[in-house]
């Protein structure tokens, strides 16, 4: 016979596990590179992306949705830290081949990873890291139980190693070298390690950080995925095309895996791009621009948040969020106290995804690049725009002028002068980088070759 406090026990037993089961599982899927118009679910019509519809038209699709910088490196350091990178020094991509031990997200800077996995989340990183090549930066030493991908910017997809490069350059398990020729198609071996690690912590609350290198340089895809971009005429784009439809493949088995385990229902799915299209075949399309720049076309990405069980379905909305907002998101999702990060700069989301607010908290959102060489700030439907591109600054309506097409920077002084005001103070409370921005070297020679195609066309010389 059952005691009274045997009963309280259990009750308070049974209780524990039913809040630790009813927790969300949290998946976030990161591509990379992929533009605004390169998907079905912002009006994009050529390649096909069914999965990633589904998914999006499951949730709330931001046509809004923001990198925190235009380019890879330190958007995922923004992603994961949930603070303006700018804040710690990770402004830049890592050095190429370099030999920084500090090249790296700071080892201080507590990470959505870390938080989860002392909160009880069984937690993998799969895919691209691009935070620190050092091991010391590795996600197995930044929150995440399990590890495979590589810990670099990327690399073939078929796993060919570059001989001048070290063999940890390569793609690794828990730190550990995966030999090539267990290597088929990065892309499926990512989705493949995604699905296997649910099938072990299908017990138990997860979190996967899917950070998938497509479609993202060098262009390489299979015969199978090429053969659904047919259609397309322009071979650039129909080849950039085919890495887009593996990720789109990839994520609809990862769905299916979800859904045959009964566990869909409650996952937090988050999608997202770290940044504007690169510029061979990918298209931010209806926007300005493309990765490296701060016109809209390099920090305005495909972005969808899905939670079936509990956030509304089908829900699309303008409403300016940016990928600072998912710390915190995540962490009222899992039922975590934001004490546990309290320097947090993005914005609950959950009252809109839920369907308990309409409109989001007034503020500005900033960005920064090369240390301050460029850098750009909205506030409402108003945007401010120093590129690095260009050598006058813009102001643009974005409600009017969606498109960036109209400078308004001598019509409305004051409305500039009030958003320049704003970034100087923002910045205030920023870090220097801490090193070299290889990426800004790529603005001479993007701006040179636009140059001579304009030159051409002005003497006739376009064939």
């Amino acid at each position: 016979m059952r005691t009274p406090l045997t009963l309280i026990l259990l009750a308070i037993l049974t209780a524990a596990c039913a809040k630790a089961t009813d927790r969300p599982n949290i998946i976030i899927i990161l591509s990379d590179d992929q533009g605004y118009g390169d998907v079905g679910f912002n009006g994009g019509t050529d390649i096909p992306t069914p999965h990633l519809d589904r998914l999006a038209h499951d949730g709330t699709i931001f046509r809004a949705g923001y990198a925190t910088h235009p380019y890879c490196s330190p958007s995922r350091a923004g992603l994961l830290a949930g603070r303006y990178q700018h804040r710690f020094g990770h402004e830049n991509n890592t050095p190429y081949g370099h030999d920084d031990p500090e090249a790296g997200l700071p080892l201080d800077e507590v990470m959505l990873s870390e938080v989860l996995q002392e909160h009880g989340y069984a937690t993998a990183a799969i895919g691209k890291w691009h935070l620190g090549d050092f091991p010391k930066f590795w996600p197995n030493n930044r929150g995440f139980d399990y590890w495979y991908g590589m810990h670099g910017g990327g690399m073939s997809y078929w796993g060919d190693h570059k001989p001048n490069l070290p063999a940890s350059s390569g793609i690794l398990r828990n730190g550990e070298i995966v030999p090539t020729d267990e290597i088929t198609y990065l892309t499926d071996d990512f989705t493949t390690e995604a699905i296997d690690f649910i099938e072990r912590e299908k017990e138990n609350p997860f979190f996967i950080y899917l950070a998938y290198n497509a479609p993202h340089g060098p262009i390489h895809a299979t015969s199978e995925y090429l053969a659904k971009t047919e259609h397309i005429e322009d071979g650039r784009r129909a080849a950039y095309a085919g890495l887009v439809v593996g990720l789109d493949e990839g994520v609809g088995r990862v769905i299916a895996k979800l859904k045959a385990e009964n566990l869909y229902d409650n996952t937090l799915i988050i999608y997202y791009s770290d940044n504007g299209a690169m510029r061979s075949g990918a298209s931010s399309a209806p926007y300005r621009g493309f990765k490296g720049m701060l016109f809209e076309g390099g920090i305005r990405v495909p972005f969808s948040i899905t939670w079936p069980e509990r956030f509304h379905r089908g829900v699309v909305t303008d409403e300016p969020i940016t990928a600072l907002d998912l710390f915190p998101t995540v962490l009222t999702a899992a039922g975590i106290d934001h004490s546990a990060k309290p320097t947090l700069e993005g914005i609950d989301l959950t009252a809109m995804l839920a369907g308990n607010a309409t409109s989001l908290p007034a503020r500005s959102l900033f960005w920064r690049v090369s240390d301050g060489a460029g850098y750009a700030v909205r506030q409402g439907d108003y945007k401010y725009v120093h590129s690095i591109f260009k050598p006058e600054p813009f102001l643009f309506d974005l409600r009017a002028d969606p498109y960036e097409r109209h400078n308004l920077l001598d019509t409305m002084p004051d409305k500039a002068a009030e958003l320049l005001a704003l970034y100087e103070d923002w910045n205030a409370d920023n870090v220097a980088a801490k090193w070299h921005d290889p990426h800004f070297d790529n603005r001479d020679k993007e701006m040179a070759e636009r140059q001579e195609f304009i030159d051409r066309a002005k003497a006739g010389e376009m064939k």
